[in-house]
């Protein structure tokens, strides 16, 4: 079925990696600094002209420690309304979500068991709970962000591939002018009965359907390396081409030893493929003529890679991957 396309144009797709803003050891524990940051970066990129003195929240909840909700109401006045540009937020799970789901085999399928099917209930739960966390951030920041789960919107797979994926109020909400939060979730599955969908998928076939300007992955380290990051020498993959049948080699910069393959670790927990499939996908959107910059949260870099300065050229002072398609 013909989907749909949004009215307007869409600047970007935004992936918030769950390890840049949870602490990925401390099981369901969300960095609520770096959080903070990445949300007041996502508004300066896109909300033209804002700055924190004028920022009216749309977090009226009452926050832990606090005796009433707050109320900005008063402040609205008759306050125009700020028109931003169209982006699509995707956030990972990293301690919120993998803990439940590598425990119970979710990703496995097997519904008829009952600690695959608790577990698929306690992935949910707690997925979901950052995901609100994840809205509450950015409407703080004065960004109109609606929580929108794959599974409550119709997503399915098939042998863990993607069969159907309505992303019709996906669109709805952006033309009324929401931002939509999207994040990895437990899915039901026709062959495994179900499975998990990480948010990477989500955002590659978002890119597919929606085809925004550019893609930017945050996460907690500057970008690919050559090997595990904390290992010795590990050096920063500056640029990656793909090709037309979507495999890819890197352009920047020329690695001593091309013979030996990339490396990539993938935590024990972690049931969506970790950097593996962050990789894959990315060269799956850049196959489609669609930029995509990788680099860390809440950096001078990400400030770059989200304003869409880097369309104009990659500075040498960036540091970040950046995954173009060469034709």
């Amino acid at each position: 079925m013909e989907q749909k396309k949004t009215s307007k144009r869409l600047r970007c797709i935004v992936k918030l990696g769950g390890a840049a803003i949870t602490c990925k050891n401390k099981l369901e524990t969300i960095d609520e600094e770096n959080l903070k940051e990445v949300s007041s970066q996502i508004r300066q990129a896109f909300v033209p002209d804002s700055t924190s003195a004028n920022v009216l929240g749309m977090d009226w909840s009452k926050r832990p420690g606090q005796s009433e909700a707050p109320s900005f109401v008063n402040d609205f006045g008759d306050q125009p309304v700020v028109d931003s540009e169209s982006y699509i937020v995707v956030h990972g799970a990293g301690s919120f979500g993998h803990f439940q789901a590598s425990k119970s085999g979710v990703h496995k399928g097997g519904l008829s068991q009952p600690l695959v099917k608790a577990g698929f209930v306690a992935t949910r739960i707690s997925v979901t709970s950052l995901n609100l966390e994840i809205v509450r951030s950015l409407a703080r920041e004065g960004i109109p962000s609606i929580g929108m789960s794959p599974f409550s919107c119709g997503w399915s797979t098939c042998q863990r591939n993607m069969t159907e994926a309505d992303i019709s109020m996906v669109i709805k909400a952006i033309d009324a002018g929401f931002i939509p939060v999207l994040h990895g979730d437990a899915v039901l599955d026709t062959l495994q009965e179900c499975t998990i969908l990480s948010g990477d998928v989500i955002i590659r076939h978002l890119a597919a359907e929606l085809k925004p300007e550019f893609v930017v992955f945050l996460t907690d380290v500057l970008g690919v390396y050559d090997r595990p990051p904390v290992e010795p020498g590990a050096v920063l993959i500056r640029e990656i081409a793909v090709r037309e049948d979507g495999s890819w080699s890197v352009v920047k910069p020329k690695l001593e030893d091309t013979s030996k393959p990339v490396e990539f670790t993938v935590a024990a927990h972690d049931t969506t493929g970790g950097m593996v499939t962050k990789i894959t996908e990315a060269a799956m959107i850049a196959k489609l003529g669609i930029d995509v910059y990788i680099t860390k949260a809440g950096t001078d870099h990400s400030v770059k890679a989200l304003s869409g300065f880097l369309k104009g050229g990659i500075p040498d002072d960036w540091l970040g991957t950046a995954i173009r398609y060469m034709s």
